[in-house]
């Protein structure tokens, strides 16, 4: 088991998770960052798990004029 550098590489890290296939039922194995999948997965009956937009949050700029 390694150690992480600090909570922002938790938040890095891809998970591994069981998906269950709309079409056959069968569980998949996807990896996934905060719940979105980072990849397109495939299941053995072709139904394609698509790839999701990662979300990024916003970093506000402190020399921005306040409004």
């Amino acid at each position: 088991m390694s150690v992480l550098g600090g909570c922002e590489e938790k938040n890095k890290t891809p998970v591994l998770e069981e998906r269950v296939c709309p079409n056959c039922g069968n569980e998949v194995e996807v990896f996934t960052i905060k719940g979105r999948l980072i990849d397109d997965f495939t299941c053995a009956c072709g139904y394609v798990f698509q790839k999701e937009e990662q979300i990024v949050p916003k970093v506000r700029d402190s020399n921005a004029p306040q409004s």
